[in-house]
């Protein structure tokens, strides 16, 4: 599989290459397998992007690659740190934005420690990176939903983490900040050299940001290859169930396209 993936100019902490590869892997509810026999690798630099409708494992896996999903069969293969941003984050207490941002610090800290120079750092360039630093003092109850999940994306860099996965990571981003949060994750594979996964249910987010795609057909059947290859009006109106059109930008736009319902 040859996707034009260009090399990073990074490759990751103290020189290691990230990578996530699974094996043949199948993961239960009770009896009932939610997705069997998946395969897949994803090598520092590469983006891949997770599709089915609703009820079609995306979450399940999501949780599987980042270990709090147990396999029922295969293997989980994962050399890098794990980042790992849900769909959504509760918090008990009201916390401002680099509070919450400093979790991500906890494992570097300890459990007894508290924050030094560098992770002080570390939590200043993740709020630059996600545009936040101007909200670095505000109450996370004070943001708006879009706001919130950008916050939880920043708590993930800064744990210096070199696989970055996500959950629907665009829900709750208006289009502005969707641009934003995809040209960010297109960066990080490319200049920092991680690894990038994430689900959605819009094919036009994997032509933004992801060189790979995942389509989930079934519990047993899905597709893997180059978004240009893989998203196409046939497998998309076959993964979604209903007519599906990809429409390509012409112009000035890179990676940009689009898959409508027709």
């Amino acid at each position: 599989m040859s996707c034009n993936v260009i090399e990073p100019a990074s490759t990751g902490h103290a020189g290691i290459k990230p990578q996530v590869s699974l094996g043949y892997v199948t993961v239960c509810y009770g009896r009932r397998a939610v997705f069997s026999d998946l395969s897949m690798r994803v090598k520092g630099g590469e983006v891949l992007a997770v599709l089915g409708p609703n009820g079609r494992g995306k979450t399940t896996l999501i949780k599987a690659i980042v270990g709090i999903q147990a396999l029922a069969a295969g293997t989980r293969d994962v050399v890098g740190s794990v980042g790992y941003v849900p769909q959504s984050t509760l918090t008990t207490f009201d916390f401002s934005v680099r509070e919450i941002v400093m979790m991500g610090r906890a494992r570097h800290i300890g459990l007894f420690g508290s924050p030094q120079y560098e992770d002080h750092l570390a939590v200043d360039a993740a709020l630059r990176r996600l545009n936040l630093a101007d909200l670095a003092d505000r109450s996370l109850s004070t943001l708006s939903g879009g706001e919130r999940q950008l916050v939880t994306i920043a708590r993930a860099l800064a744990g210096s983490c070199n696989i970055l996965v996500l959950d629907e990571p665009a829900s709750a981003l208006d289009l502005k900040n969707q641009r934003v949060l995809f040209d960010i994750l297109r960066e990080l594979a490319i200049k920092d050299g991680m690894v990038v996964i994430f689900s959605t249910h819009v094919p036009g987010h994997a032509f933004a940001a992801a060189d790979i795609a995942l389509l989930m057909h079934s519990a047993g059947e899905f597709e893997i290859g180059c978004v240009d290859e893989v998203l196409t009006d046939t497998t998309l109106t076959r993964l979604y169930g209903t007519p599906v059109r990809v429409v390509v930008a012409t112009g000035d736009f890179p990676r940009m396209a689009a898959a409508i319902a027709v």
